[in-house]
């Protein structure tokens, strides 16, 4: 049996297989979608399928909305060849809880799914049509941080921003390029009806960050004379375009080769996973954690779909940014952040495994207990207490989410100043000084460490995708395994440690930059230092 929208009426197979069918006709969902989109959505691999994908199908099946979402990808257009258009459209989601079940279902949500490519002229046009729309209400994104970035760490506009900026909304390729014309597309073609932007990312104050993209690239193409001026007063004003924050959370790891094989023996056809030529791995399925929390600032002038009854949490902007900054800052991220390397080090290929650990347990409760919940904000709707707890009991230590170290450590040069620069922010608001910090010291050494691409017994070890790599590992390159101390002594890390476009924050400054060389000196100091390192400063 193939995933495609005929094979929907033969119920006996699909009950048989224990999956379960959508509670609506996927396809008058399909039409209504493309006659009056309501929800656009860029960047559609695993996260966006096992979360957003189940509050579009929850809303659905409680026929509290007749449209389903239009999925729009603008960085790896395989993803929609190899995956949504064999499947017309339609996805599994197998949800893997903690005692070994799983529930699986079929989404039909997805209504219609483009590539964001300015050479293809129909899907281009489709684009277009779609943000012309006064219906549209809502475009949200989940293209991972690394997404909103226009500049390098020097300051510099990356090769791909400055000629999007040169050759003008018609030939625009970056993700904050591409939404920008599609804006400019809605002003001067539909009305200027108001839209709500919304990122999903793991980014503190991720609206902010989204409209900062978006204003810089619509002045940059002002000064060249290829917007008007009144285009960047609309964009400016968010009572037409509004930049909503939020907090996201589900764990989604890569689509598990066991699952395929199981879904497979079922009798579904193609299920297997395909990694794409731009290193995404993907599949007709996802698989993902139940827990998931998204928190929305409730701030949409042209309307929104009932997105509370999807379980999501509608408030105000600093509730949002409470729970964000609980997440990201304190309670989640930084413990993925922090462990993640140490695991590839240390030989863990999945997360869970690191989390039996003694040493990196330690650092865990560490990094969240002892130093992030003491200063970050209590959001109110969620105790940050309880969702730590339910983090390091249960959902870290979850075998059955098969999440590897490996894809958690991806674009982690993106994440680190976001993880840990804002606790280090705020004990030096306090204490005026982070030195206290030595659990995310050691964090932060433990990157570093990494960066040199050596297990702890020196062995040469693959690093996960990361744009900065290169540069990152010239700065490094003087540094020798088992001697260190000469170039570290010379300022081989201070480049690094001192760069706010990093870290938020001089580290030095803050008065753990010297502590994290001396961390970084000990853990390269030979075969088995890191583990050494980590017992020394844990005890």
């Amino acid at each position: 049996m193939k995933l495609q929208l005929s094979a929907l009426q033969e119920r006996e197979f699909w009950d048989g297989a224990g999956i379960a069918l959508p509670g609506y006709d996927v396809e008058k969902v399909y039409q209504r979608t493309k006659e009056e989109p309501v929800w656009v959505h860029f960047g559609i691999g695993n996260i966006f399928r096992s979360f957003l994908g189940r509050i579009a199908d929850q809303m659905l099946a409680e026929g509290k909305t007749d449209r389903g979402l239009t999925c729009v990808e603008t960085f790896d257009y395989d993803v929609v060849d190899q995956i949504y258009d064999p499947c017309e459209n339609l996805g599994i989601s197998v949800i893997l809880n903690p005692d070994g079940t799983r529930d699986t279902q079929v989404l039909g949500c997805f209504a219609e799914a483009l590539r964001a490519d300015w050479r293809k002229k129909a899907a281009w046009s489709r684009l277009k049509e779609i943000f012309r729309s006064a219906s549209l209400q809502m475009v949200s994104l989940t293209i991972t941080e690394k997404g909103y970035a226009l500049q390098d760490a020097e300051g510099h506009y990356f090769p791909s921003v400055l000629r999007d900026l040169e050759n003008g909304p018609e030939q625009a390729g970056h993700a904050m390029t591409i939404l920008t014309a599609m804006l400019l597309e809605r002003y001067e073609h539909g009305g200027a009806a108001p839209i709500a932007l919304v990122s999903m990312d793991n980014c503190s104050q991720n609206g902010k960050r989204l409209r900062d993209s978006i204003l810089a690239v619509a002045q940059e193409w002002e000064s060249r004379a290829l917007v008007p001026a009144d285009f960047v007063r609309w964009v400016s004003d968010e009572d037409k375009a509004a930049f909503p924050w939020t907090m996201i959370d589900k764990i989604t790891p890569r689509p598990s080769l066991s699952i395929a094989e199981e879904l497979s023996e079922k009798g579904l056809e193609d299920m297997q996973p395909v990694m794409t030529d731009k290193k995404t791995f993907i599949a007709p399925f996802v698989n993902a954690e139940r827990p998931q929390y998204l928190v929305v600032e409730d701030h949409f002038p042209n309307g929104r779909p009932p997105l509370e009854t999807g379980g999501v949490y509608l408030t105000d902007r600093e509730t949002v940014n409470k729970a964000e900054r609980m997440k990201v800052t304190a309670c989640l991220n930084p413990i993925h952040t922090a462990l993640c390397t140490y695991d590839c080090m240390l030989g863990y290929e999945l997360f869970a495994d690191g989390m039996s650990d003694p040493e990196l347990k330690k650092l865990a409760h560490r990094i969240g207990y002892d130093e992030g919940l003491p200063v970050v904000p209590d959001p109110g709707i969620l105790s940050p207490k309880a969702f730590l707890d339910e983090v390091i009991r249960e959902r870290f230590p979850n075998p059955y989410l098969d999440d590897t170290s490996q894809r958690i450590a991806t674009d982690i040069s993106q994440m680190v100043g976001i993880r840990f620069g804002e606790t280090i922010k705020a004990y030096v608001k306090r204490d005026g000084s982070a030195c206290a910090l030595k659990g995310i010291a050691l964090a932060i050494a433990g990157w570093l460490r990494y960066l040199l691409a050596l297990d702890d017994e020196g062995r040469p070890m693959e690093l996960a995708p990361d744009p900065m790599i290169p540069q990152l590992q010239r700065m490094l390159s003087g540094i020798k395994f088992g001697a260190p101390e000469e170039a570290v002594r010379a300022g081989a890390l201070k480049e690094i440690l001192s760069n706010e476009r990093i870290f938020g924050v001089n580290l030095y400054e803050a008065g753990i930059g010297s502590i994290i060389e001396a961390m970084f000196c000990e853990e390269t100091a030979g075969p088995g230092a890191v583990r050494q390192t980590l017992r020394k400063y844990l005890s």
